[in-house]
């Protein structure tokens, strides 16, 4: 019993570090947002709590990955005709790889506001996976910086420019292409890149105008009673997949296009933004067959939804910032409004979560801190200089890691100096 009682221990601690050591793809760990175990910083400023701080070449508003010592990002040349993957070492700041990945003889234009290197990588032990949407995907070996395989061939006409970030699932490779002329998603094996699964998007778009067609946004994985589900926001739906085969489970239509925000989950439900015009938050429950628009949404909130930013779920509050920094705090179970309050600046970046804090930062770089309550409650502001912020913050150890328009940052906590 002593032994069988401290191997839980260990495999408790192993699994808190894991969370605390490592950021994995777009909105960490879980992708939702937490920092499990991680103490980060309340304050900092450019000169208070800055490890260090380094330029990273041209432009992307790709968002670190992290793993181990090793920080990734991606950036691109502001014509989109090439396209970089950047390794940075965790503890000095010091350029590891810096990998001219592809070269892009006709790239479509993008708007201001986006990048060629938008999309978030994936990372595990040994490799990470980049990908420029209809640019091109690649596996990369950590260590040597070598191509381990490369795809080219998934194709999209995403009008605005790539921004759908992948995900792994076990051996899986997993990324949304929803373009105006495409719409579908696809499993590769991630040792060797081939196609395991490729599943079109069950949608009559035959009536539906082009640009209408596209999204931005990548799936949750979720846990329910009957297995695993792959949920997937597309432009028209969101669509639940069984994530080992492709196989679609179940089905909401809805109205909207060029979605961006991931998912979150939790309660039994899960949590999405559909539409990018006219942004509302829906509340569904995952244990239908079919299409189920009718008989699954639980709650829908229409006011101060974000376009870009995803919502936070703690315990049973939701926490979401719209693009003119309205920040809004629901009941999750059923969709009621506790509070909202006026945060200064627009925001695009996602909220996170560690330490009993979350943290919402806005498009100049200031960071607003408060508590994960039903009143608002102000625990710090601060302020980088004037730098452009798009991409959502990662947490690693107690750590911020921060990507600008033109830096990337390490910002710690007083305790880990």
């Amino acid at each position: 019993m002593r032994i069988l009682l401290l191997l839980l221990v260990i495999g408790i601690f192993a699994e808190t570090t894991w969370g605390a050591e490592h950021w994995k793809e777009f909105r960490g760990p879980e992708g939702n947002g937490v920092a499990v175990g991680s103490l980060p910083p309340l304050t900092w400023s450019e000169s208070k709590n800055v490890a260090w701080i380094i330029p990273i070449h041209d432009r992307g508003w790709s968002s670190p990955v992290i793993w181990g010592d090793q920080i990734w990002v991606t950036s691109a040349t502001s014509d989109g005709h090439q396209l970089f993957a950047i390794c940075v070492d965790r503890k000095t700041g010091k350029i590891i790889h810096d990998l001219p990945i592809f070269e892009v003889e006709e790239p479509e234009p993008v708007p201001a506001e986006n990048t060629y290197a938008s999309p978030t990588s994936v990372i595990e032990e040994g490799r990470v996976y980049v990908h420029f949407g209809t640019y091109g995907t690649a596996c990369i070996d950590t260590s040597s910086g070598s191509l381990l395989w490369k795809r080219r061939d998934l194709k999209c006409e995403h009008e605005a420019g790539p921004n759908s970030s992948p995900m792994i699932v076990g051996d899986l490779f997993i990324v949304n292409v929803d373009g105006r002329d495409v719409q579908y998603v696809i499993a590769l094996d991630k040792f060797t890149g081939d196609t395991v699964w490729k599943t079109d998007r069950s949608v009559d778009f035959s009536k539906v105008p082009v640009h209408k067609r596209k999204a931005y946004s990548m799936p949750i994985l979720i846990s329910t009673e009957t297995g695993q589900q792959l949920v997937s926001p597309g432009g028209q739906a969101i669509i639940s997949y069984d994530p080992a085969t492709g196989k679609e489970l179940w089905k909401v239509l809805h109205r909207g296009w060029s979605i961006a925000p991931r998912p979150v989950f939790g309660h039994d439900l899960v949590f999405v933004v559909m539409d990018h015009d006219h942004p509302e938050l829906w509340a569904i429950r995952p244990d239908g067959t079919g299409d189920v628009t009718e008989s699954h949404i639980e709650w829908k909130f229409k006011k101060g939804v974000p376009a870009r930013s995803s919502p936070l779920l703690v315990d049973d509050l939701l926490f979401f910032v719209d693009r003119k920094g309205i920040l809004s705090c629901l009941e999750a179970t059923s969709g009621e409004l506790i509070w909202k309050h006026r945060l200064d600046g627009n925001y695009s970046s996602s909220p996170v979560f560690a330490n009993n804090r979350i943290y919402f930062f806005n498009e100049e770089g200031a960071a607003t801190v408060i508590k994960p309550a039903r009143k608002f409650e102000l625990l710090a502001e601060n302020k980088l200089n004037n730098e452009t912020m798009m991409a959502s913050p990662a947490i690693a150890g107690d750590s911020f890691f921060l990507r600008t328009d033109e830096h990337l940052y390490r910002i710690d906590s007083e305790t880990s100096k």
